[in-house]
């Protein structure tokens, strides 16, 4: 089998400018704001730029990698490898930190992800790190194939109306949450007589967090998931992924809701997407947990 990162053209037709947006020109949007926006409140003192917009920015970062996660999470761990069962409410939040997330369709991830666990490491793995990393890490996602995108969705996620009418108006949905209540929340700050230049740093900070979070995911899993690293590393990577970084664990026991041991404070921090699944298991909003030996 010829390796996907050759076998796939690179041109204009094969090009996903989606993915460019979501990977590097959203992000580059919300740098530039922040940017401006400091520059603004340091040289202008009607603006009135407070210290404590720092600690506040750094939180709303923090807050978009934990809700970007809380999406990843469970689509992976449980949409993906039928670890559990989620019920509605978790349904529906989990598409919407989906989105939030630009992970695109839940149809299509999970056909990439399956051929990545049926291949991995090999010629058919969409993104193997062995034939280049700048190809698992962002170039199977700016090239791709007319083939995969066509795939339909996995048969058992059909069974979720829910998810299917989600992901099916996946770009609409997407499209409020990200420029639609951003307006509204503009909107509303500035008729309350609010500061617009915090709420502008919290925006900013907010995509931000997203493009870290998603770049931890695409080059700390894709890429350092599959090569030696330090246990620093791993733990890093594990707090910027919600514990999808612990991948070698994974892929022993894939069907597993936990990717650390349940016990232990500091498992339950870094493998935080796990830890949503327990509480959610406590509020019924998901049921019949699979969790691998070694981890209950």
């Amino acid at each position: 089998m010829t390796p996907r990162s050759i076998a796939i053209p690179k041109n204009w037709t094969t090009f996903n400018f989606a993915s460019l947006f979501s990977a590097f020109l959203y992000p580059a949007l919300g740098l530039a704001l922040l940017i401006t926006m400091t520059i603004l409140g340091l040289t202008l003192e009607a603006l009135n730029l407070q210290w404590w917009y720092l600690p506040v920015g750094l939180g709303v970062v923090a807050l978009s990698i934990f809700i970007c996660n809380a999406g990843i999470g469970p689509l992976h761990r449980i949409m993906q490898h039928k670890a559990g069962e989620l019920r509605a409410p978790a349904q529906v939040l989990t598409m919407i930190n989906l989105m939030i997330a630009m992970q695109g369709t839940v149809r299509d991830w999970v056909n990439y992800h399956s051929q990545h666990h049926r291949f991995s490491d090999k010629p058919g793995d969409p993104h193997n790190p062995f034939e280049s990393k700048r190809w698992a890490w962002v170039g199977w996602i700016l090239w791709r194939d007319a083939k995969d995108m066509a795939r339909p969705m996995a048969l058992w996620l059909k069974q979720h109306p829910i998810i299917v009418w989600m992901d099916r108006f996946y770009n609409s949905i997407s499209l409020v949450l990200h420029l639609f209540i951003p307006a509204v929340i503009y909107l509303i700050v500035w008729a309350a007589g609010g500061s617009l230049m915090l709420t502008a740093i919290c925006h900013a900070c907010f995509i931000i967090g997203r493009a870290i979070q998603f770049h931890a995911t695409v080059y700390g899993i894709n890429v350092l998931g599959h090569l030696p690293t330090p246990k620093w590393a791993d733990h890093l990577i594990g707090l910027l992924t919600g514990g999808e970084a612990f991948h070698d664990h994974h892929h022993e026991e894939p069907q597993s809701a936990l990717h650390r041991p349940r016990k232990g404070v500091w498992n339950r921090i870094v493998d935080y997407n796990g830890t949503i699944l327990l509480v959610y298991e406590k509020l019924g909003w998901v049921r019949n947990l699979k969790i691998a030996p070694q981890f209950a």
